[in-house]
């Protein structure tokens, strides 16, 4: 059985990039090294078909595939969320059921646009949660940047109390520190569930908000072994030694954060760890220029420094 999300889940979900051969088609081949990168990194768990996952990009066809193989390679060892927000409400389920079917932890669904109020809202998640089932967990995406939809601290609270299976919420509000602070303060108590959050943002503010009572990340920075080891020094109450940390790769997820480009900027620097074949983001999307690469490798040689000054 699948290790199901739940209101308690923690760590680093990591958001995993959807390799391409050169000609655009599924890579499965690096699919497989870069699960096996995941897994050694120390990872909680992996969130697949999100926005970093070009899932707007894939056939239904491409999308079940791609995640039963990644299912299917995991075997187990870690929980599986699935991105599976659509227009469709049919078709929300049944690539829902699909995975879930496969072996999948839970899905995640992000608001449609133009839900523009706490009415709305409402409505939409109750639909979602009778159409996919009360044995499927969700995860409530708030990445207001992308989606144009507002959470108030208050929608989030009433949703996530009102629907059992919306156990987690991937917070990526901005700014959202005292969103953050106010879900963590007013949920866990005695007439209100408590909620698992997990934070996105390229993991730029992941300090603080472990400090405001973050349970973890779920983001797709190209160095997953620092957001688990940020974390894991946090939750041992080594908070000024997780900021040391972070502050080295600092530069690297400012970077990487560059709108429009940081897929492609992601997907380079797991060419050059060895971890997938080609950097290729599906057409139409980004690539770097020569003088990006150029900075690039000046940024990854200054962080090998950085990490040799902090052992």
């Amino acid at each position: 059985m699948p290790q199901l999300i739940n209101r308690n889940s923690e760590g680093v979900f990591i958001i995993s990039a959807t390799p391409f051969k050169e000609n655009g088609e599924l890579d499965l081949y690096s699919t497989d090294s870069l699960v096996d990168f995941y897994l050694n990194s120390g990872v909680s768990g992996m969130t697949i078909l999100g926005i970093m996952g070009e899932a707007q990009k894939l056939t239904a066809d491409e999308s079940l595939t791609f995640a039963s193989h990644i299912i299917s390679r995991v075997s187990g060892c870690i929980p599986i969320v699935v991105g599976v927000s659509s227009a469709s409400l049919d078709n929300m389920r049944r690539l829902s059921h699909s995975v879930m079917d496969a072996g999948a932890s839970g899905v995640m669904v992000a608001p449609m646009p133009g839900l523009v109020t706490e009415a709305k809202l409402d409505q939409y998640y109750k639909l979602v949660c009778k159409e996919l089932g009360p044995e499927v967990p969700i995860c409530l995406q708030d990445y207001p940047q992308t989606t144009g939809v507002q959470f108030s601290v208050e929608t989030i609270i009433k949703l996530t109390t009102e629907n059992e299976q919306i156990v987690m919420l991937k917070h990526e509000d901005w700014p959202g520190l005292t969103k953050l602070s106010r879900v963590r303060a007013e949920t866990d108590t005695s007439s209100i569930p408590r909620v698992s959050i997990l934070v996105g943002n390229a993991a730029l503010f992941l300090p603080q908000e472990l400090q405001r009572g973050a349970d973890g990340a779920m983001t797709g920075f190209a160095y997953p072994e620092m957001l688990v080891k940020v974390v894991d020094l946090h939750k041992a109450g080594q908070a000024d030694l997780a900021e040391d940390l972070f502050d080295a790769y600092l530069p690297m997820v400012r970077y990487e954060q560059q709108l429009g480009l940081g897929l492609a900027i992601r997907k380079e620097i797991l060419l050059r760890r060895g971890v997938l074949r080609s950097p290729k983001v599906r057409s139409p999307g980004p690539s770097l220029t020569e003088l990006d690469h150029t900075e690039l490798t000046r940024l990854m040689d200054r962080l090998e420094t950085k990490l040799r000054e902090l052992q």
